[in-house]
């Protein structure tokens, strides 16, 4: 017979305290994945658009119920953007304003890295998205996307230097591409980077938010609003899709996109997912297909910030449907899928830092579709702006308020 307590244990909510105290579980080792709810999305959609399939939006909800914990390593960062792993574990992390750092596991914040060239950070522009080579062990080459003043505004540009051997400058840095054309905004830049299986760099660029900029996320000559494909030297990367048009561009990977702000790779298929912000409504989770056009601004479940509509349709022949949506919105940010052996139930699961949302999703993925939903951390009162898997198998968050958490089993 279950006893009050059970049910008590199995379904109470995970509240997070402040700072290094923060240790949170629900209090059962149950092996079984996961505890099935209602929705987590309770408030009324912006726009009355039908989902193309069943289980697009507002999918039911779940909750973890291996014991786990979320610490409050530092808050002493300032508005850090990106992060990722240097192979002995201490983590590498981009700030908005042009820093860039080394923290360890514990917490110990290293002074910034210089050598880094000058970002615009305006508006959503900064310092972003980053990652280290492969061969970093030899090579110690580091990669990043950062705003760029250039003749006619701004781009979201790429370069890439050597961390040098006493870690506290970038050496030889060089852009090695740019996402033409320029706009005359600090709107939508994208700017999550990584490294696919055959050594090659997937990058995210936003179309800029502009309605005179707006339009190029269609158009296969302009490098705004995609994922382009690059080598290491900034070249398009061999085996790209062709896109068909004149004037194609040979890095385009895919198209259609608003602000892509999360790329991850998937730990079993190799698929790469994306998170992209929608306007007021229509965030987008995506499993990009290479050649493939995600719809921006032609299909939207989302509607313009005044009310009125984006597009009159959803779904169009030739354009790609979101595995999953959000109205109203939660502002994906960087996302990461969970490898490591801590907590069973999130193996292969996607965990999204949120910055409106001001949580960290957790969403159940089966067969390329989402089958459960679940929030964490949303009484921490933080925009999430990336997070990575360390590799203790921990997962780590960044926050826009300075904070790193620590989430790992209790």
């Amino acid at each position: 017979m279950i006893t009050k307590r059970l049910l008590i244990i199995l379904f109470s909510g995970v509240t997070v305290l402040s700072c290094c105290s923060k240790n949170n579980s629900n209090g059962n080792n149950d092996p079984n994945p996961s505890v099935a709810g209602n929705p987590v999305e309770t408030n009324q959609p912006n726009a009355k658009y039908k989902p193309a399939f069943a289980g697009q939006t507002r999918i039911n909800g779940v909750k973890t119920v291996t014991p786990y914990k979320a610490t409050v390593i530092t808050d002493a960062l300032s508005r850090p953007w990106g992060i990722t792993n240097l192979p002995d574990g201490r983590l590498l992390i981009t700030e908005k304003e042009g820093n860039m750092r080394i923290v360890t596991n514990t917490g110990a914040t290293r002074k910034p890295i210089t050598g880094i060239p000058s970002v615009n950070s305006d508006g959503q522009g900064g310092l972003l998205g980053l990652c280290i080579d492969p061969q970093f062990l030899s090579n110690r080459m580091v990669y990043w996307v950062f705003s760029e003043n250039v003749t006619g505004g701004t781009l979201t540009a790429v370069a890439k230097g050597r961390l040098s051997d006493n870690e506290t400058s970038i050496e030889n840095a060089i852009v090695i591409y740019r996402a033409n054309p320029a706009a005359n905004s600090t709107l939508h830049y994208g700017g999550r980077i990584l490294f696919d299986s055959s050594g090659n760099l997937l990058v995210s660029t936003g179309e800029r938010s502009d309605e005179s900029t707006r339009p190029f996320a269609q158009s296969v000559t302009a490098a705004i609003g995609k994922i382009v494909r690059i080598t290491t030297g900034g070249l398009p990367a061999t085996g790209n899709p062709a896109f068909t048009g004149t004037g194609a561009l040979p890095e385009l990977y895919s198209i259609g996109h608003r602000n892509p702000q999360g790329l991850a790779l998937h730990p079993t298929t190799g698929d790469l997912w994306q998170s992209e912000h929608g306007p007021r409504g229509g965030d987008e989770i995506n499993r990009v297909q290479p050649g493939a056009n995600y719809g921006w601004p032609t299909i939207t479940y989302g509607i313009e910030y005044s009310g009125e509509a984006v597009s009159d349709i959803q779904q169009q022949n030739g354009m790609e449907q979101p595995v999953y949506y959000w109205d109203p919105v939660v502002s994906p940010s960087g996302m990461t899928f969970y490898k490591g052996n801590q907590i069973p139930e999130w193996q292969n699961n996607l965990f999204i830092g949120t910055l409106s949302g001001m949580h960290i999703l957790r969403l159940v993925i089966e067969n390329n579709r989402v089958v459960g939903e679940e929030r964490l951390l949303s009484s921490e009162n933080q925009r999430f702006r990336d997070i990575t898997q360390g590799v203790d198998n921990a997962l780590y968050a960044i926050t826009d308020g300075g904070r790193l958490y620590r989430i790992s089993r209790k």
